[in-house]
């Protein structure tokens, strides 16, 4: 059996393609197209996948979408007489749910196929039960509690409930208008943070504050013992106007979602270029505490409900690592298991598992234990690419490579580290990376202003070996995804000042020679030369998404500062 796995017509559109049971590819379309979080239809995301897995759009037996516009409709009805004088909005999600329905007719056209001709069925899957499905089905666990929670999608914005082998059970949601994936969203763009995906930047600034608003936080949002818990819409805009977005094939946008009273009781709203003053600090810090405080009374009572040991964590909330690091410490959860795409792209695979294992009831027979599944390159396309460029290349061997660029890095030297199949998700983790000494406390600026381009509050993460996990952080669990923060041991601070947040953390990712084994052997000699066992890793990207291909790869490298580039085996230098 063939399924073919879509995100469409929202941010983060992918593809991925599962075999008998078994994820063979994965992309997300941003990747190709070079626009972050590229919302829309993926078709360049669906002719990869094919092309990979040697398939034909007349092999698909399925598609499965990780939308449902038919979800909780009833509800959904009653709204419509609120937006009627919103006609940009109603007629936006009309258009939008009409074209979910023409998911067959659209692959047909792309590739000149009479919509009669193809076998493929069509196969909506409701958004929370895409999200729980693509961490659950293909976790380690037979059975775990399992939560879902984003913004909104499919008109709920969390789900939580028990998957128990080939079956997922829901025991509770929260519907519109109530999120807390929205309320992190507002507070982002509240802080001047106004494009798609930049919640990541609060939880970055919330380490250079103190949770002073929190009396004011707790009148924007209430914890509840049987509803978990409320917004105070009159805080908000969504209510009154709907959650205006831009999904159509272009790069994601939502209208402002927090109301005028937002500002009368927080203060005005952070303006574009404006300082990050003490009080803006303050208030990102608030945010990400009241996140944390719903957050762990979502966790607790599912825990108290399932007595479950086995927790997954989906849906875009479960980026937030600065609150899953203290998942250990703040739940009775003993073992956790959050997907590398845990965000909407990861939907693709969930709608796919979720059709396969619990509505045609198939057994599970595939973990998740690798991030890389997208595509990877011969050395001959990359010689050739270098050789179109005219570039000076040296091929080393592989004891050669590892060497060398162990004594690069130790030495100051920014690496750009392309290896293997492309990362799956929002993290590289050690095949699409930039990589640098983690020693030196001037590095952080120097990749920030010279190659980033970014802020500078915010940190960059370490890559450790696994098995010196519990040596320099205070927890030991691993964490392959770079899905969690941990508090550094203090009397390792000081070693590694390039990679540490002021609060005392890092947003580490686990590296065994299982699953990484060059990567694994890279950190082991740098190890070596400097008796540390980890180094610095962030994106190999330039305010893009993280480079897909050589030439993507060779584009970085030279509109950037980064001192050498490493190709599968070939080493060049900037000149």
């Amino acid at each position: 059996m063939i399924i073919l796995g879509i995100n469409a017509y929202h941010g983060d559109s992918s593809a991925v393609i599962i075999v008998d049971g078994k994820l063979i590819v994965a992309i997300e379309e941003e990747r190709i197209l070079r626009i972050k979080h590229w919302a829309g239809f993926p078709t360049e995301s669906i002719k990869w996948c094919l092309s990979c897995a040697s398939l034909g759009i007349e092999d698909i037996d399925y598609v499965t979408i990780s939308r449902n516009p038919w979800a909780l409709m009833h509800r959904k009805v009653l709204r419509i007489p609120l937006y009627l004088g919103n006609l940009s909005f109603f007629k936006g999600r009309v258009q939008n749910y009409a074209k979910l329905g023409n998911i067959k007719r659209k692959l047909a056209d792309i590739y000149h196929i009479e919509h009669a001709k193809l076998k493929l069925k069509v196969v909506n899957i409701e958004h929370h039960r895409s999200h729980i499905a693509s961490g659950f089905f293909v976790s380690p666990f037979k059975k775990a509690a399992v939560a879902s929670i984003d913004s909104f999608g499919d008109f709920s914005s969390l789900m939580t409930g028990v998957g128990d082998r080939n079956r997922i059970r829901i025991t509770n949601r929260v519907e519109f208008p109530h999120s807390l994936g929205l309320l992190y969203t507002a507070m982002t763009q509240y802080l001047g943070f106004c494009n798609y995906g930049d919640e990541y930047k609060v939880m970055g600034l919330s380490a250079k504050g103190k949770p002073k608003y929190q009396d004011l936080f707790n009148k924007i949002v209430r914890i509840k013992n049987n509803r978990l818990f409320e917004l105070d819409t009159n805080y908000f805009l969504h209510v009154s106007q709907g959650v205006n977005m831009s999904w159509d094939n272009t790069k994601p946008f939502i209208q402002k979602l927090f109301s005028s009273q937002m500002e009368s009781l927080l203060g005005p709203a952070r303006q574009k270029g404006e300082e990050l003053s003490k009080r803006f600090q303050n208030i990102a810090a608030s945010t990400q505490q009241t996140y944390e405080d719903v957050f762990f009374h979502i966790l607790n009572n599912l825990y108290e409900k399932t007595r479950l040991s086995n927790l997954v964590l989906t849906g875009g909330c479960a980026q937030n690592s600065l609150a899953n690091g203290k998942i250990y410490e703040r739940t009775k959860f003993k073992n956790i298991y959050i997907p590398p795409a845990a965000n909407d792209a990861g939907g693709a695979i969930g709608a796919a598992f979720y059709l396969l294992n619990h509505k045609l009831g198939q057994s599970r027979s595939f973990v998740m234990d690798s991030p890389f599944w997208g595509p990877k390159f011969e050395m001959k396309d990359i010689r050739a690419e270098l050789e179109r460029r005219n570039l000076s290349y040296t091929e080393l061997r592989y004891d050669e490579l590892i060497r060398k660029i162990a004594e690069e890095i130790a030495s100051g030297k920014v690496v750009g580290w392309f290896q293997g199949r492309s990362e799956w998700g929002p993290r590289a983790l050690g095949n699409r990376s930039i990589l640098a000494d983690p020693r030196r406390k001037d590095m952080k600026d120097i990749l920030n202003l010279r190659i980033k381009k970014r802020e500078d509050f915010r940190p960059f993460a370490p890559s450790i070996l696994v098995e010196k996990t519990g040596e320099w952080f205070e927890e030991n669990q691993p964490v392959p995804f770079m899905e969690k923060v941990y508090k550094m041991k203090e009397d390792k601070r000081a070693l590694v000042p390039a990679i540490i947040n002021i609060d005392g953390t890092g947003r580490l990712q686990t590296v065994s020679r299982v699953s990484n084994q060059k990567y694994y052997d890279l950190i082991k000699e740098f190890e070596k030369i400097t008796s540390v066992p980890l180094i610095l890793n962030t994106s190999f990207n330039d305010n893009e998404p993280i480079v897909n291909t050589p030439a993507d790869a060779l584009d970085c490298f030279t509109n950037t500062k980064i001192d050498c580039l490493v190709l599968e085996n070939f080493y060049i230098v900037q000149t």
